[in-house]
């Protein structure tokens, strides 16, 4: 559990997945990134599902949903998903909190393994919301991007996980950054989509960012040129993380890394060259 002032963090995973390297290290030569990262003999790398559990002025929050219970055993397969600790579910029944709990779900944007959590199929084959009283949130423009996809989206979103929120008037859409809780802001990180967004915790003069798919691994937050094949504008992503790289820096900020099974959160300090580099916190999973 991470305490950021009077906020408190918990870290959920939803399980962990093998992809094939090419994804997240994009046009990164092998060579260097697997000095951090050793591949299978199958060239996959795991990523890992984070989830948060966030409590802050008595409301209980989920940042991201995972892939959910909508998968097939050949979908199961294609994403090589494993869970030995559950699902994220599991992990809120483990920390007290039924899915009727939670009062609001923010969805750091709409790729399926960030968002198929959102909805449930239900006895009579409709997909409705996992989180029943929640109000779920999202940028505006992830939404509309995520309802037209073209052909190098289309792969990544599926309406099933966020269509029937908006029929039912659960889904909120931001324009921008956007105060969600007392000390708990979604901040747009464009680049990954031009709707990403991260979530800034600030209380007690503390500070930490979720960072989400804006660096998925911590080496991709150190390396500016490091980013993943998934982003549809790197070059976007590099001037977000450039921004937050400075952040990082001038605040000393806790950062949260949603993918990385090595490194979950850590501080970015500079090294004795001067260049940026994390150093690792410890943080247990609940």
């Amino acid at each position: 559990m991470i305490r950021i002032g009077e906020i408190e963090i918990h870290l959920i995973s939803d399980g962990v997945v093998m992809m094939d390297s090419g994804g997240p290290w994009g046009l990164v030569p092998r060579a260097l990134w697997s000095k951090y990262l050793a591949p299978d003999d199958q060239h996959r790398v795991p990523m890992i599902l984070t989830c948060l559990l966030v409590r802050a002025a008595g409301q209980t929050i989920v940042v991201d949903t995972g892939l959910g219970d909508k998968l097939s055993e050949r979908e199961i397969a294609i994403w090589g998903l494993e869970r030995a600790s559950g699902t994220l579910l599991d992990g809120l029944a483990r920390l007290g909190v039924a899915p009727e709990d939670v009062d609001i779900v923010i969805d750091t944007h709409l790729h399926a393994d960030h968002c198929s959590g959102n909805t449930t199929v239900t006895g009579d084959g409709e997909a409705r919301a996992t989180f029943p009283r929640a109000r779920y949130v999202v940028q505006r423009r992830e939404f509309e991007d995520a309802m037209q996809p073209n052909e190098r989206t289309r792969g990544s979103y599926f309406p099933v996980n966020y269509e029937p929120l908006h029929r039912a008037g659960q889904l909120t859409l931001l324009d921008g950054d956007a105060v969600i809780a007392p000390g708990i802001t979604a901040i747009v990180t464009p680049g990954h989509t031009p709707g990403h967004q991260s979530v800034l915790f600030e209380s007690g003069g503390q500070r930490a960012l979720f960072v989400a798919d804006l660096a998925s691994y911590a080496i991709h937050f150190e390396k500016l040129g490091w980013m993943t094949a998934y982003d549809v504008e790197p070059l976007v992503t590099l001037e977000s993380k450039r921004r937050w790289q400075r952040w990082a820096l001038e605040t000393g900020g806790l950062l949260i890394f949603q993918h990385d099974t090595i490194t979950a959160a850590g501080h970015l300090r500079p090294d004795d060259q001067g260049k940026p580099r994390i150093q690792p916190v410890e943080v247990a999973y609940s």
